[in-house]
């Protein structure tokens, strides 16, 4: 099928852009400069311009192809709020572009702030009226019930070239800083994570084959603690990982301090079982332990 892609020049983008066209789907990938056009051009997809803000692009572009995935995001935290609501409207104006089709439609969500504490499921559903800015998940899937095949796709911490590891790779600049690696308590705080290979294959089968309504958790590791990730950032850096109380976070951590406790495990147990997936890619520690991702 011809599919739209949002972020398709992405890190994460990138690797559903090419798993799509690698499995005989054509790709018209969003693009906002001639930069990211060039990229999507050599990957082998067609250039759509236009931006998150460009309502009309977003939706020409969901009605001329055969499916959808939106993968972008503002990723600037101190407008987490104003980002969260640009992307509210970019998905309303995809939807309401593909009301009435049947055509898939795949929204990104997330699995860190799903059920803090425990390990959460494909079966959880996200909390409401807690203040959370990205609404993607409850936006999208709502076009489940007017005539769309809407599912979401819940991302852990997302590793795997390119220096790239979702919040992680923010940590190490502000440990070169510091001189020290922090992790709060004891360290025993766990993300999810997984490979962009793995991932980019969990959108291409819920585009495929995914149930409207249904949302899939891209998730390889469980859950990793924060101790380990320090040590290894630690080892590479040559620093010590220590603990500091959480009333310290905001000074060390600065705007990722909302983040840096929270306690995340995913499990991906039904996505396996429904969508046929296995993750086979190089594991977060392992990853993050070579030095590509330490390079000035």
């Amino acid at each position: 099928m011809r599919v739209f892609i949002t972020g398709a020049a992405g890190f994460i983008g990138r690797a559903t852009t090419a798993e799509l066209i690698a499995n005989g789907h054509q790709v018209l990938g969003l693009a906002r400069s001639d930069a990211n056009a060039e990229t999507l051009r050599k990957l082998g997809a067609e250039v759509h311009r236009g931006s998150l803000e460009d309502l009309d692009s977003l939706r020409q572009g969901a009605k001329q192809t055969d499916g959808t995935i939106h993968l972008a995001f503002i990723h600037d935290f101190s407008k987490f709020a104003e980002n969260g609501q640009i992307d509210k409207r970019a998905i309303e104006a995809m939807g309401e572009g593909l009301e009435g089709t049947n055509k898939p439609f795949v929204v990104t969500s997330g699995v860190a702030l799903l059920a803090p504490g425990r390990l959460s499921t494909e079966d959880d559903v996200p909390r409401s009226g807690d203040g959370i800015p990205r609404v993607s998940e409850q936006t999208g899937l709502a076009f489940a019930e007017r005539g769309v095949r809407a599912t979401a796709v819940r991302l852990p911490q997302v590793h795997g070239g390119d220096g790239k590891c979702g919040l992680i790779e923010y940590f190490i600049p502000i440990a070169r800083q510091k001189g020290v690696v922090a992790y709060l308590g004891d360290g025993g705080s766990r993300w999810a994570a997984a490979h962009r290979l793995d991932v980019a294959r969990v959108y291409r089968l819920a585009l495929e084959k995914g149930a409207a309504g249904a949302r899939y958790h891209a998730v390889a590791d469980e859950g990793v603690p924060h101790r380990d990730i320090a040590e290894v950032i630690a080892r590479y850096l040559n620093l010590p990982a220590v603990s500091i109380p959480p009333e310290e976070a905001a000074a060390y951590f600065g705007w990722l301090a909302m983040f840096a406790g929270i306690d995340a495990p995913a499990s991906s147990a039904l996505t396996q079982a429904r969508l046929g997936w296995k993750p086979t890619q190089i594991g977060l520690l392992a990853d993050i332990g070579r030095p590509n991702y330490f390079t000035a």
